[in-house]
This record gives C-alpha cells, sequence and structure tokens, in this order.
C-alpha cells in the first residue's frame, strides 16, 4: 500500500511497484488527479482523507484490503518548510492515521523522514547522529518518528524510517530548486539569482530516490533510521551545470 499516490513520489514508486509486478493498493485525497496517472487502471485505488477522523470509524486495516506492507508518504503543503502547521496540524493527523492502522492489523510500516532532521550540520551525516531539527517540518517529522517509535514498543511491527536527501525531477512543486532552474531555462532568462552554490548537496532524481525506498521496504534485514542517498554530495553550482548548462 502507497499514501500520497498522486504526489511527486508515490506516483514513481507505484510504477516502480507494478514493473517488479506487486499488487499495490494505492491511497490520495485526491482521487480526481490520481486519474490522471497512467496507472491508475493498474492498482486499487481507495480515496482516504488523514484528516477526516469520521473516517477512522472502521477498521482501517481491513478498509485497505489488509496490505502487507505500507509505504506512508502523504505529508501536506509541502515545500512550506517554516509553516507551524507541519507540527500543528500535520504531525498528529499522520500519527492518528498509522496508529489506528497498526492497532487494527498493519506488522510492516516504512515512512519517508527528511535529511533536514539533522539540522544544519555540513559533512558526512550518518545514521548514528542526534536528529537536530531547526525549521517546523524537520520538527514535525522527527517528532513523528519518536512518537512510531514508542508505539512499536507496545505494539511490535517491522518499522523502517527513511531519511530522504535532495530529489529532483519532473513533476516537483513548482518551488522547488530544479523546477524554478528549468523554468528559468525554458524561458531564455538571462539570469538565475541564486548563491554562489558551494554548499555540498546529495542530489538523487526521483526514480532511483524511488526504487530505493522500494527495495527497503520490501525487505526486513534492516529496520530503523535508514539514509536514502548517493553518498556522493557534490555542489549546487555543479549540480545547475550538470541539468541546465551554464
Amino acid at each position: 500500500m502507497v499514501t500520497g499516490a498522486s504526489g511527486f513520489i508515490g506516483d514513481q514508486i507505484i510504477r516502480y511497484l507494478l514493473k517488479k509486478n506487486i499488487e499495490v493498493i494505492a491511497s490520495s485525497y485526491d482521487q480526481k488527479k490520481a486519474r490522471t496517472f497512467e496507472w491508475f487502471d493498474k492498482v486499487k485505488f481507495l480515496e482516504f482523507d488523514i484528516n477526516d477522523s469520521s473516517g477512522y470509524k472502521n477498521n482501517l486495516f481491513e478498509y485497505f484490503a489488509s496490505p502487507d506492507k505500507l509505504i506512508h508518504l502523504s505529508w501536506e503543503n509541502l515545500p512550506n518548510y517554516k509553516e507551524l502547521f507541519h507540527f500543528e496540524k500535520n504531525l498528529f493527523s499522520d500519527y492518528c492515521f498509522l496508529k489506528k492502522l497498526i492497532s487494527d492489523g498493519l506488522k510492516d510500516l516504512t515512512v519517508a523522514g527528511t535529511c533536514l532532521e539533522y539540522g544544519m550540520v555540513n559533512g558526512c551525516l550518518k545514521e548514528s547522529l542526534t536528529a537536530d531539527p531547526k525549521n517546523p517540518y524537520a520538527i514535525a517529522k522527527d517528532t513523528l518518528r519518536k512518537f512510531i517509535e514508542q508505539l512499536n514498543n507496545e505494539n511490535k511491527f517491522s518499522f523502517k524510517w527513511i531519511r530522504l536527501f535532495y530529489i529532483y525531477g519532473k513533476g516537483q512543486s513548482d518551488k522547488s530548486l530544479y523546477s524554478q532552474m528549468e523554468k528559468a531555462v525554458l524561458n531564455n532568462s538571462k539570469e538565475f539569482r541564486m548563491s554562489g552554490g558551494e554548499q555540498l548537496r546529495d542530489f538523487l532524481p526521483v526514480e532511483k530516490v524511488s526504487e530505493n525506498l522500494t527495495e527497503i521496504s520490501l525487505q526486513n534485514t534492516i529496520t530503523g533510521i535508514i539514509n536514502c542517498c548517493s553518498g556522493q554530495p557534490q555542489s549546487v553550482r555543479s549540480f545547475r551545470l550538470q541539468n541546465f548548462g551554464s
């Protein structure tokens, strides 16, 4: 099962799962958008709004056709990382949803986290580092992880928390670095205002991120926090030149 199915990463994960001939249960709150994807008729799609508590009255595990595994991508209003709704709304909605699914029978959970949970740290980021989130989005994500870890002490299930790094590709938010650069190139803009680009970031195309995330979910040898990255960071300037030229 994949939540956030009609999102940037969800679309690619479903494509990858179908290539592996895996039966997919897809869910999002926007069935109209989901119908625009080529995979819609190849999956079992179940519309669900995590923020609507009325949907929690029934057994959610049974409602979602008793999935073997869940990849939870759903998270609203990205990439507005500094907005308070991340922990005022999203955090509690997502936790209540996941807790209900687990209490109703789910035994294998993979959740998308973020490298921003590490805070403003340069250099190699290992899973053993203490999290030090600095913005509402990262704080909410890291808190959700801690909530689920405590839940796992009482309801034993396989839990993988995947920290995603810098993703790029078609279909990304218009506010992302990649989308803004692409728009500037297509519009033949004379300049693109940004820093000198010396910052090192671990960039991965969304197709590779989706493949990695899916394969992590399908295995249970390694659980807990897992960084999803290339391990070969490059400067923002290098990324710009590599994808868009000078």
